[in-house]
């Protein structure tokens, strides 16, 4: 436990050291965060509300592509080769990582609420607990797919093109960038296949319709079933040395993380309430409304 504890206090102060981790961590949020508030919302505090769960979700999702980089940057570097001669396992590596990732996290996401809610002001931040446990599983969840990436790629080059060909679906298909409810019919049902969506519906429910944890319980079983398996499945490929070969079925394993996916989205289509849940909070926004409160149930 004291090697694992002084392991992520290593990745955490590699990080705060780490320009590429500092920019996605929060210069970018918070960028997005006035971009959205600002912009979008025109400053109107419902509005604000409503955008304030996609902002939060682009901090959370920028986690896979700071661990994806940092991971193979410090392999490229051999910093890796200094930590695999120490009684330090794969498993330590990669979960100290996540931690200090969380760690780092925590702070961006707490300033923004901050900023919702005393500079834009916010008339209610929703149901904060709900919101603590999708940063936290998301955090993990998207953190974990990065470290998948890093598993399989063997240069920065690399990473960088297969963090784009991620990231682009993630946020532009997601409800991140545009609203789920305001993109086209095959977009939406689309969306439902991606992760993405699952912690922009679940985090702008949570803030805006002030949603418990029992009624996003699909979304925040989804992410954690998928950060267990995106966590295993970077453990088994996860490689100590820049000329250590990638297996022949990595690439086979890292798409067998999406498998979640795939039979939650096809079953969403069919039977679940997550795009009636989007739709129903986008259209609210249309309503004049007598007082700031949003509606807090979906039928």
């Amino acid at each position: 436990m004291s090697n694992f504890a002084s392991l992520t206090r290593t990745r955490i102060l590699l990080a705060l050291r780490n320009k590429m981790f500092f920019f996605f961590s929060v210069i970018f949020p918070l960028g997005m965060f006035f971009l959205y508030a600002g912009i979008f919302a025109r400053s109107n505090p419902r509005a604000v509300s409503y955008f304030l769960g996609p902002v939060i979700a682009f901090n959370v999702m920028g986690s896979f592509w700071g661990l994806s980089a940092t991971l193979v940057m410090f392999r490229e570097q051999g910093i890796l080769r200094r930590f695999h001669v120490t009684p330090v396992t794969s498993t330590d590596m990669l979960a100290s990582s996540l931690l200090a990732n969380y760690v780092l996290t925590i702070p961006t996401v707490s300033i923004e609420v901050f900023l919702a809610r005393f500079i834009f002001h916010v008339p209610s931040l929703g149901n904060l607990f709900s919101l603590a446990i999708l940063v936290t599983v998301g955090t993990v969840s998207f953190g974990s797919l990065g470290l998948v990436v890093a598993s399989v790629t063997n240069t920065m080059q690399e990473t960088q093109v297969l963090n784009q060909i991620i990231w682009l679906p993630l946020i532009f298909l997601s409800g991140a960038t545009f609203p789920l409810a305001y993109l086209p019919n095959s977009v939406q049902h689309f969306g439902l296949f991606l992760p993405a969506t699952y912690l922009v519906t679940a985090l702008q429910s949570a803030l805006y319709q002030s949603f418990s944890v029992t009624q996003l319980l699909v979304q925040i079983l989804a992410l954690a079933t998928w950060a267990v398996l995106t966590f295993f499945v970077a453990a088994q490929l996860f490689r100590w040395e820049p000329e250590a070969r990638i297996p022949r079925n990595a690439k086979l394993w890292a798409l067998a993380t999406a498998l979640p996916f795939l039979l939650l989205g096809a079953w969403e289509n069919t039977n679940g309430d997550i795009l009636k849940q989007a739709q129903t909070a986008f259209h609210s926004l249309e309503r004049p409304a007598n007082s700031n409160q949003p509606a807090k149930s979906i039928q």
